[in-house]
């Protein structure tokens, strides 16, 4: 069966460090990153960071066999870099229809004053994507480079999934920069929800068993676009909750963490549980701790009351920036 994670707010929300942990802990046989280059997944793990932007965050297990989507957008240079910097040569592969974005696709966006006014990343995603819709973007297995990573990703998936194996999708950016259910035009060139993932990856609904949707313990947005609640940088900064982009390392702009919003996410995204990341942002003296019971009071107090507004279990609670400082409640709420 397949466990989607998907972004409830903006992006940026703590996707990678939760879709890296259930790589360690969930039992999954592969894993399947859809999006592309214009979203970045950061990693901690062992020492080590890593920030990726093609190669799924569960990498980090040998065991997991890697696919990127037929829906993906993909950059050569930065595949084959990425590829070599986590040594998943051999046991990764990109779907022969996964689209490719060329130099050229760059260039045209830094042309399109549009473009800059909606706080695009410039990486050439919306020009590829513009090319594919019109038929005339060239695919992953039109490109010698990558001949050896070609493989049909969907009847792939499908016959684990037969077998009875567990698959983890791992998405990207957040749902309200989803170009149908987010703040248009401030929005990503794709469907960002659980089932605009699931379109990408060529599997139906039927062989969803989890939607685990992830929120920040409070909410960032880069570039452009609506933000209720703002807060100016230097009170951000006061605060402790000065973030940079992975991709752009744009400053990212800062709100309180939104309800209203977190209920549109899990109910547009159907989510089965939440995942809250980043909670020693907040609380300090969490930062690390991975026991239930250890969590300051106030820190689980503010868990406490979000679960019961969004109506969801929160099931995965991050405390730092390791992969593994994870608070993991699916035993006892599943």
């Amino acid at each position: 069966m397949i466990t989607i994670v998907c972004g409830g707010f903006f992006g940026d929300e703590g996707k990678g460090k939760v879709a890296g942990y259930l790589g360690l802990r969930g039992g999954y046989s592969a894993s399947i990153r859809t999006g592309s280059v214009n979203a970045g997944h950061t990693l901690t793990y062992r020492g080590r960071v890593w920030k990726l932007r093609l190669v799924p965050s569960t990498f980090i297990n040998k065991d997991i066999r890697l696919f990127i989507a037929r829906g993906s957008l993909i950059r050569i240079d930065t595949l084959l870099k990425e590829i070599e910097e986590t040594r998943t040569q051999g046991r990764i592969c990109v779907d022969r229809y996964s689209g490719v974005i060329e130099k050229r696709h760059v260039e045209m966006e830094a042309l399109d004053e549009k473009l800059r006014s909606i706080g695009s990343t410039f990486q050439g995603v919306g020009a590829a994507t513009a090319e594919r819709v019109l038929r005339r973007l060239k695919l992953a297995w039109e490109f010698k480079e990558i001949e050896d990573l070609i493989c049909d990703s969907s009847p792939e998936i499908l016959d684990m999934i037969e077998r009875g194996e567990e698959i983890l999708v791992e998405g990207t950016q957040g749902l309200f920069l989803s170009l149908y259910h987010g703040t248009y035009p401030y929005v990503t060139s794709r469907d960002t929800s659980a089932a605009g993932i699931l379109s990408e990856i060529g599997a139906g609904p039927k062989h969803v068993d989890q939607v685990i949707v992830v929120f920040k313990s409070f909410v960032t947005r880069v570039g452009e676009g609506p933000l209720e609640g703002e807060i100016s940088p230097e009170d951000a900064e006061k605060l402790g909750l000065i973030e940079r982009g992975t991709v752009t390392g744009r400053l990212r702009r800062v709100a309180p963490f939104n309800i209203e919003l977190a209920r549109k996410a899990v109910r547009i995204n159907s989510a089965t549980q939440v995942a809250i990341t980043k909670l020693d942002a907040l609380y300090r003296e969490a930062r690390g701790v991975r026991e239930w019971g250890k969590l300051p009071q106030e820190a689980r107090r503010f868990i406490e009351d979000l679960e019961e507004r969004i109506g969801v279990p929160i099931t995965l609670i991050g405390t730092g920036e390791n992969v593994e400082d994870m608070i993991d409640l699916r035993k006892e709420k599943l």
